[in-house]
């Protein structure tokens, strides 16, 4: 069957290289009319772990809550006091034209929440009507110091300083996405834990595909919201300082940054192709051939994606730039070897000279894309949704580059003029030659070195952490980092985290320390809260049902709440705090005085609607009695340790509380990136592990030999500790993006130890003589290793010029993992092979190579 295989393709480009050709062209054109239909997705599904059970539970308590997505306008006056009659015309204008944008709820301003202390209420005063800083008789400065050190307000409507406010524009809800995703991700949970029955898995591709249109279509009135928000905030440019925040303001601005560095990556990659191939080969036919083949692969796989409806995401918003880059290898690998038999064999014709690069390059070219593969494919294993996706993502490209650099050049050539150019055959003087004399005059400094780069990757790679600080993730010239920093230093913080308390099984005493006039028998209380007579009449007039009452509106567990509130309150990273304890701190103010369960009762029946919204509503479920505590997270506090933070929030409320394990959760998008996070150091080891384990194998299939095997992956593992250990000592962190910089660095970087092994032994068989080999390899697959790793890592470079700095990581240390694996495989490794000398004698190794590829020499006899 593989005979056949072999013979039908050399039929086809050698005596079909027209046919091959069109048959290109029309699929490539067939793909790129899908281009216009290319989405991009950078939804806070791409951020999560795939298979976290706390996304499933985090969009229950949104839905149960009705928290949904919101964007935060920072307002800062210009010209004058905040306070003053201008500003606030201004603020009022600009809230009411936010209110008519599409998709928004409400908007909260200082101008609309109920005032309390301007003046001071009594508890009795509450059921009067509101007092709020749009009427005009509001006494503003005590309006000020309400919003500066009332319990509802402080850090989170005004700036310490009082001159930055913020406007809070709620999103409706979206329900029925929240419906849909969340019986996908149930379908799912059980697919992969006992299987699914045919309508099941049915139902999961149906419910699947309507989840994705839904939220197309939610994403697309997501991102012209904000920018209508936007042109908005440009009309008041003159008069206020306005910063946008919030995740849906995020995912637009960053599908706006895949978008640019598509272009950016595309375009300036594709320049650099040019130059690279110019200054290697200087002719117009190796410049236009592998630029041909790059295009050709790029346009013909991101119309795959886009039929497919694949969508980018800002992980794989580097695909293209890395596509480009190894089809590029891949071309030159192959340019160079046709030229050095022109240049040997100047009297062979274009059929011969075709096949014995084909034949020749074909195993060495199919080894490193496959070990190139296994380092993408392992990307699978890491559980978050965008590094599988581009693990899948650049598998299929590599394999299309592999089929179509093998399909197209051979053909062209097949059909240009035969040239000879400038090559030629003397490599006596090639450049590559010094790495091979270092590494014979001083082969203990190349150990030495390698030895004491190892040493300190380890101490390196000991360092790596985890914890990052989202906000790093941008540039500080962009509106994201900008307006999160405004948030978090002067409006209380920018991450959300829930603390979400049920009620315990064993309720407290009400009252301790102190006589309980209303402590009877439960059936013997006329204010008992199972038979309230207040809740069918309201003394205080409401026509409204009365509101069932919770455990949490008892003294006992309002106290609970105040406590955990009080000791949230304390923690550095932590910026405002809310909950029913908010409340409770406000009415005994206004009491002057403790409140019993009676007066609890009282209160919760007679809070008119805007007290309920504001002050118990976002906090409280009367119907799973239970409770909830929000807070925000300071991103920008250098000491943040989610993971840390999480475990002592939970280790104070078990150890300090009592609190049972099973009756207090934590959510909300802290905990789901944290999640993320600590998946990441599993997920390295087992990407890594996988590399390894495969590219082990495939040198056993490809080499025959266990030592070559082991050799070939010292200098390589050396240039995967290199770029880690590098990251811990420096202390960059792991993210979605530096997880995969090991496992490529592996993948791409052990190509060169294929290529160069199989020209050695190709070599070592002509005199058994390892220096000797060792010199002729560098001086010929020498120089196209160096080629292919310098457009590599200057490729790489080109990420450099992104405006997502986890990007510019990933480029940066890429590129020094790269290097690192090129002089590897030009000193380090050509020196263990000459050390230890794998390869035995000459005519062992010469048999070895009969039969897998035809050398020159044979292949000018015939």
């Amino acid at each position: 069957m593989l005979s056949a295989f072999k013979n039908c393709y050399e039929y086809l480009v050698t005596k079909r290289p027209v046919a091959v050709l069109v048959v290109i062209g029309l699929l490539t054109l067939l793909a790129a009319l899908g281009l216009p239909r290319f989405k991009i997705d950078a939804s806070a599904d791409s951020l999560t772990l795939e298979a976290d059970k706390s996304l499933d539970y985090f969009r229950e308590i949104a839905e149960r809550y009705a928290s949904g997505d919101f964007l935060v306008v920072t307002y800062r006056y210009k010209d004058g006091d905040l306070f003053s009659d201008r500003s606030l015309q201004t603020l009022s204008k600009l809230r009411d034209e936010l209110a008519g944008v599409d998709g928004v709820s409400s908007v909260q301003t200082i101008l609309d929440v109920p005032l309390l202390y301007s003046p001071k209420l009594s508890l009795t005063d509450i059921t009067d009507e509101i007092r709020t800083l749009s009427q005009s008789d509001t006494d503003r400065d005590l309006a000020r110091q309400e919003f500066l050190s009332s319990p509802i307000y402080r850090e989170l409507i005004l700036s310490p300083d009082g001159q930055t406010t913020a406007l809070l524009a709620n999103l409706k809800l979206d329900s029925r996405g929240i419906e849909l995703v969340r019986e996908r991700d149930a379908l799912r949970r059980k697919r992969n834990s006992e299987g699914l029955s045919a309508e099941e898995t049915a139902r999961l591709e149906e419910v699947s595909a309507i989840y994705l249109e839904h939220r197309t279509i939610q994403e697309q009135e997501a991102h012209k919201r904000v920018a209508t928000v936007r042109a908005i905030l440009a009309g008041y440019d003159g008069e206020a300082e306005l910063f946008l925040g919030g995740v849906t303001m995020i995912t637009a601005d960053m599908i706006s940054f895949i978008k640019s560095d598509l272009v950016v990556f595309g375009v300036g990659i594709l320049a650099f192709i040019i130059l690279t191939l110019l200054l290697i080969f200087r002719q117009p036919r190796w410049v236009m051939l592998p630029l041909l083949t790059c295009v050709t692969t790029a346009v013909m796989i991101l119309g795959l994606f886009s039929w497919l409806d694949w969508r980018m995401t800002v992980i794989s918003a580097n695909f293209v730039a890395l596509l480009l880059i190894i089809t590029l290898a891949i071309t030159i690998h192959l340019a160079v070897r046709y030229r050095e038999y022109i240049a040997q064999n100047p009297q062979w014709g274009r059929q011969e000279l075709v096949l014995q690069t084909v034949r020749f390059m074909a195993k060495p070219c199919l080894y490193t894309a496959l070990t190139t593969i296994v380092a993408f494919a392992s990307l699978v294993v890491s559980g978050i949704r965008p590094v599988i996706d581009f693990g899948w993502m650049m598998t299929l490209g590599v394999t299309l580059a592999l089929i179509l650099s093998f399909l197209i050049i051979p053909s062209f050539l097949m059909i240009l003029p035969k040239r000879q150019g400038k090559v030629s055959e003397d490599n006596s003087h090639a450049f590559t030659l010094r790495f091979s004399s270092f590494a014979e005059r001083h082969k203990f400094v190349v150990l030495g070195v390698s030895l004491l780069a190892a040493v300190v990757s380890v101490v390196g790679m000991s360092r790596l952490k985890v914890e990052n600080r989202f906000i790093d993730y941008f540039d500080d010239s962009t509106e994201i980092y900008q307006g999160m920093l405004v948030i978090d230093r002067r409006l209380g913080g920018t991450v959300t985290l829930d603390i979400i308390l049920d009620k315990p099984e064993q309720e407290e005493p009400a009252f301790e320390g102190e006589e309980d006039p209303f402590a009877m028998e439960a059936e013997e209380d006329p204010f008992a809260v199972e038979e309230d007579p207040f809740a069918s009449e309201d003394p205080f007039g409401s026509e409204e049902a009365a509101p069932e009452q919770s455990y949490w509106f008892t003294v006992a567990g309002l106290s609970t709440l105040e406590q955990l509130h009080d000791y949230l309150e304390e923690q550095p990273e932590i910026g405002k705090v809310q909950s029913l304890a908010t409340l409770y701190k406000v009415a005994r103010d206004l009491k002057g005085g403790q409140l019993n369960d009676f007066e609890l009762a009282v209160a919760n029946t007679s809070l008119p609607a805007e007290i309920r919204g504001v002050l118990v509503d976002p906090y409280l479920s009367v119907e799973h009695n239970q409770a909830r505590i929000t807070l925000r997270v300071m991103e920008t506090d250098p000491n943040l340790r989610r993971s840390e933070l999480i475990e002592r929030i939970y280790d104070y409320a078990h150890s300090e509380m009592g609190i049972a394990p099973e009756n207090i959760h934590q959510t909300g998008l802290l905990v789901l990136y944290n999640n993320m996070l600590q998946s990441l150091f599993k997920s390295q080891i087992l990407t890594l592990g996988a590399v390894f384990v495969g590219i082990l194998l495939m040198f056993l299939v490809l080499f025959r030999s266990l030592s070559i095997a082991i050799i070939a992956l010292v200098p390589n593992m050396l240039a995967a500790c290199v770029v880690l250990g590098g990251m811990g000592l420096a202390g960059i962190p792991l993210d979605m993006m530096t997880i995969t910089i090991a496992a490529i660095t592996v993948g791409i970087g052990v190509d060169h130890a294929i290529h160069y092994l199989y020209r050695f032994r190709a070599e070592f068989a002509k005199d058994g003589n390892y220096l000797a080999t060792m010199h002729r390899s560098h001086a010929t697959i020498g120089r196209a290793m160096f080629y292919t790793a310098i457009t590599i890592i200057a490729g790489f470079s080109i990420l450099a010029l992104s405006k997502f700095v986890p990007s510019i990581y990933f480029g940066l240390l890429t590129a020094l993992a790269m290097s690192a694996a090129l002089l590897g495989s030009l000193t380090l490794l050509p020196l263990l092979l000459v050390m230890f000398k794998p390869l035995g004698a000459k005519a062992k190794a010469k048999a070895e190579v009969e039969g897998e590829a035809e050398m020159p020499e044979s292949a000018a006899g015939a």
